[in-house]
């Protein structure tokens, strides 16, 4: 399997455990915030803390590129959070 096949079916498995912990109850923050942490903390055991921080300095600028929306952004939108 191609990385890219790879990570659209590890999307695909995310994001039917997200829809899961929603039914259970759990916020979109909260379950935001713990996917973000089991993210980092599987990163800074892989590749260490200098390294997963030098990483984080980069999300600024690829968050500001789009590169973490899912849905097309509407017409005349300004990107900014509600």
């Amino acid at each position: 399997m191609s990385v890219e096949d790879q990570k659209r079916a590890a999307l695909r498995h995310i994001l039917a455990a997200w829809d899961g912990a929603q039914a259970d109850g759990c916020s979109p923050e909260a379950i935001a915030s713990i996917a973000l942490f089991a993210a980092l903390s599987d990163f800074v055991d892989r590749y260490g803390v200098e390294a997963v921080a030098r990483f984080a300095e980069t999300l600024p600028a690829a968050i500001r590129r789009g590169e973490f929306s899912l849905a097309a952004k509407p017409p005349g939108s300004n990107g900014e959070a509600p």
